[in-house]
């Protein structure tokens, strides 16, 4: 499955998931082929792009509760817009509490790890879907924490605005569009005015969702420009909301197309554990499925291989068998210490992506 952009879309190519409309009608179907009416519908309900199954690649699964979480992400974004354009038009809100505690209901306290599909996007509600993924993740990390339920509710309200200064912002850095130093420092600049209307909408825990807001804000931007930060001074909650959102970041789609893998982002907070809290990591790691048997990646080695047990200490060291040598590796041995996953292999048209130099070796000719 990969992502790609509405204008690369061809006819003939399968959908990898659903498409709705805003009020929640199921308009395409998993595995349907698109048409050239069906891209221009995709061009016209302004997408950025669609996920799309690889010519080889079989229908993955998606259970009731996956289907189920397409529809309920559909009526909460609607929700969510409806409340963020309150907030800016009056500096009231009124639904807020009722999403957050739908969310937290349902996403705050689950036994197990869940499946965290991306949703499909467009510049109209790229922030708004952002703010609605970063809540559901910090509703599952929380749970996970143990974290009292008074203060889970303000963390979810916390994600669920704490971007509200990208709103009205055109600037590419916002959807993940190529961009520099500078427009990167001014969307947090915008993202930190924000933040302003936060303490003015909510009187008893204004004061409070602002703090968190902020302390996440400033500790995104240190991670974004290289800047140094002091992480002792987070509360517990600014942490959880900077690694949820940072997350959907790297994970989403964006204005270029490149969303990278779970892996990573799992990367980045374990190279940069010095901004990014372990603890709130290992609560993420287990709130979502990320490596798990069955997955087939991509090694430091360069080597293929296909995870046969997950490592609940350093997820990114599982036990694998390679394809190459057919090889049982558990990477949490001394003996491969250098050795970690460091992408997933989304796609199965590797089947028939030969070595070359192997096939040459052997005396074999084919073209190339």
């Amino acid at each position: 499955m990969k992502f790609v952009r509405w204008e690369d879309l061809k006819s003939g190519m399968r959908l990898a998931r659903p498409i709705y409309s805003k009020s929640g009608v199921l308009l395409y179907e998993r595995d349907a082929k698109l048409t050239a009416a069906s891209i221009e519908s995709v061009k016209n309900f302004g997408l950025l792009g669609i996920y799309i199954l690889e010519p080889a690649e079989p229908l993955p699964p998606m259970s009731e509760e996956d289907l189920a979480f397409e529809k309920f992400e559909i009526k909460t974004v609607a929700s969510i817009q409806d409340e963020i354009s309150r907030i800016l038009n009056t500096k009231k809100q009124r639904n807020l509490p009722t999403i957050v505690s739908q969310i937290i209901r349902q996403y705050g306290h689950l036994d197990g790890k869940v499946h965290f599909y991306q949703n499909l996007r467009s510049k109209d509600d790229f922030v708004c879907r952002h703010m609605f993924n970063t809540a559901i993740l910090c509703a599952m990390m929380a749970s996970r924490m143990n974290i009292p339920i008074e203060d889970r509710l303000v963390l979810v309200t916390a994600a669920l605005i704490h971007d509200i200064g990208k709103i009205s912002s055109n600037n590419p850095a916002v959807f993940g569009g190529e961009t520099d130093t500078n427009r990167l420092a001014d969307m947090y600049a915008d993202a930190m005015h924000g933040t302003e209307l936060i303490e003015e909408c909510f009187s008893s825990d204004g004061s409070k969702l602002r703090r968190i807001c902020q302390q996440a804000l400033r500790a995104e931007k240190a991670a974004a420009l290289g800047e140094e930060l002091e992480t002792k001074k987070m509360s517990l909650e600014a942490k959880i909301l900077q690694v949820a959102s940072r997350y959907d970041e790297i994970t989403g789609m964006s204005l270029t197309g490149e969303s990278l893998s779970e892996v990573k982002a799992v990367m980045e907070f374990q190279d940069k554990d010095e901004i990014y809290d372990p603890a709130t990591v290992q609560a993420l790691v287990d709130s979502v499925y990320i490596l798990f048997p069955g997955v087939s990646v991509l090694l430091s080695s360069g080597e293929k291989a296909l995870i046969i047990n997950e490592n609940q200490e350093n997820i990114l060291k599982p036990t694998v068998i390679t394809f190459r040598q057919n090889s049982i590796m558990d990477l949490s041995l001394h003996e491969f210490s250098d050795i970690r996953v460091v992408d997933i292999m989304k796609t199965l048209d590797n089947r028939y992506i030969m070595d070359q130099t192997a096939i040459n070796q052997a005396g074999i000719s084919v073209p190339e």
